[in-house]
């Protein structure tokens, strides 16, 4: 797709023509057959993760038109040092903030680890819990043409999934650690995923940690919007975590993350400067007393 035709959801707020599914005005509620309008005409939209009700106001307010409720929470809320360990429970009221603190983005929800792999029954117990208990407008999974038989599960059944392939954050170990999958020959594997998930009825795809190269092939030969992360420049959506691209996190940063502020900072020194006033007892002053 010609770079030339990309515009972002931020710079293209009005509806198109009158027929079909069009980008949503300023404050109607981003919905999927909006995603894939912007697909169809080339334009790049962006998706980021929240966690809580002040980040999911403030994205939503910022245009960002798909919050991800991730399992990334794992390692990003919860202290865990991965996202293996966090479960369906602890994600469940995550997913109620962001989902009751939106009026326009779409909120997705990961699926955790050992929650949907064992069978299309179980990713269907899992995923109705997502929507029911916490109003997430739609799941995401991870998983290649094993997961064909839950994607075709769930769309059947009104619910609606984006897949994850490349590298598969819940399958680190399997893998190896994080290593960029689809070098060389299998790039054909990955994209034959991509191909059957589309055909199963995922209404999107991230590609994480995926060679540029491949991830256009991927981009071109499905019907649905592909999201990148660490995939390149071709996909019709980027994502990232939010504590990641806003330099809350201090660790080092894979190759893929671009920091935007330095919130770190920020708020060590003001936590530093409330300290130094209360001990040297010029906080609260008159005018913070009753």
């Amino acid at each position: 797709m010609e770079a030339t035709r990309r515009t972002t959801m931020t710079e293209q707020t009005a509806p198109h023509g009158s027929g079909g599914a069009s980008t949503p005005a300023k404050r109607a509620r981003v919905r999927i057959p909006h995603l894939q309008a912007m697909k169809d005409r080339g334009e790049t939209w962006s998706m980021l993760t929240s966690y809580d009700m002040y980040t999911a106001q403030i994205f939503d307010e910022a245009g960002i038109p798909v919050l991800l409720v991730g399992d990334s929470a794992s390692n990003n809320v919860y202290g865990y040092e991965s996202s293996l360990p966090v479960t369906v429970d602890e994600l469940l009221p995550l997913v109620r903030a962001v989902s009751r603190s939106v009026s326009r983005a779409l909120v997705l929800a990961d699926l955790p680890f050992g929650s949907y792999q064992e069978s299309p029954e179980q990713a269907f117990r899992t995923a109705a819990r997502f929507m029911k208990e916490a109003g997430a407008h739609a799941v995401k999974l991870e998983g290649g043409l094993e997961m064909v038989p839950q994607v075709e599960k769930l769309t059947r059944n009104g619910i609606p999934v984006m897949a994850h392939i490349g590298f598969t954050p819940q399958s680190e170990h399997q893998l190896g650690g994080y290593r960029v999958q689809g070098r060389d020959d299998a790039a054909d594997t990955l994209l034959e995923e991509a191909k059957a998930l589309d055909a199963a009825g995922a209404f999107g795809m991230v590609l994480e940690m995926v060679p540029a190269a491949a991830a256009r092939r991927i981009t071109e030969a499905v019907s649905v919007p592909t999201v990148g992360i660490g995939a390149g420049t071709d996909c019709d959506a980027q994502v990232l975590v939010w504590q990641d691209m806003m330099g809350l996190r201090t660790e080092r940063m894979p190759r893929f993350v671009k920091q935007y502020a330095d919130l770190a900072t920020v708020m060590t020194d003001a936590a530093h400067a409330f300290a130094t006033d209360v001990a040297q007892g010029t906080f609260p002053a008159e005018e913070h007393s009753f």
